[in-house]
């Protein structure tokens, strides 16, 4: 046998290393969904979440996620007949449910028309929507009257995103707010619990549920904490390093498509 001969390699089975991180972004955003890739997907929009709550706070004085808030501003603000503060949390809420109708209506056209772009195209929404923070705060500075236009557009933002992920994990997953995940770590939390005291009956414990939801509210923490010193240190222009960290997210895979 001569041995001098190369052996004939099959078509597929070495691809270059380069792609793997490619590949993994584009799983992100990929139409045809898995455990994995809503996990990471909803992992990234709660660090930008906790960053862009932050950033409500740090330049607003407000936390634009929180509308169970708003809705009690409202109601209280109108019966103590200051109706500017509850125009305010009207405005927040109405925002907020722009965002998340302007989500559905982008996810369910790109299902209709084009399924590849179901959860590209609203990434890269958000992703715009972040740098026109960024820009319009570097006019206005969110001072005076352009308050309103920068509470208006991160409420926009955690509509938009608490809706998109929503729809991308069929409701398991929300990433805006941590008071259903806290609650939802009790439960399991709560169960293993009885397990240990009780005998009976067996109660089922989701681990593998709660370590997401722990996940979750530890990277809505981290993205919190880095948002309060990066918008404490340059203000709105924080937003263009998210917005751009979204774009990129989305625009990989539409680099792709197009060469497929």
């Amino acid at each position: 046998m001569d041995s001098s001969k190369p052996i004939p390699m099959k078509q597929g089975l070495i691809r270059p290393r380069k792609r793997t991180a490619f590949r993994q972004i584009r799983m992100l955003t990929s139409h045809r969904r898995t455990a994995r890739s809503d996990r990471t997907l909803a992992i990234l929009l709660a660090f930008v979440a906790g960053s862009a709550n932050a950033g409500g706070f740090i330049l607003l004085g407000s936390y634009t996620s929180h509308m169970t808030g708003y809705l009690s501003q409202a109601a209280d603000q109108l019966v103590l007949s200051n109706y500017a503060m509850a125009f305010t949390a009207i405005f927040a809420i109405g925002l907020f449910t722009f965002g998340a109708a302007l989500s559905a209506i982008s996810i369910n056209w790109a299902r209709g028309y084009q399924p590849r772009l179901q959860y590209i195209l609203p990434l890269a929404l958000q992703g715009i929507s972040f740098l026109a923070f960024s820009i319009i705060g570097r006019s206005e500075n969110y001072g005076g009257n352009g308050r309103l236009v920068g509470l208006g557009l991160l409420c926009f933002i955690m509509g938009f995103q608490n809706a998109t992920i929503t729809k991308i994990s069929q409701s398991r997953i929300r990433t805006t707010h941590a008071t259903g995940m806290v609650t939802d770590v009790g439960i399991e939390l709560g169960r293993f619990v009885f397990n240990f005291v009780f005998e009976r009956p067996r109660i089922s414990a989701d681990t593998q549920k709660l370590f997401l939801l722990l996940q979750l509210l530890g990277m809505f923490f981290l993205g919190g904490v880095i948002g309060a010193f990066g918008y404490g240190l340059i203000g709105p222009s924080f937003s263009f390093g998210v917005g751009l960290l979204l774009l990129i997210t989305a625009i990989i895979p539409m680099v792709f498509i197009k060469r497929k």
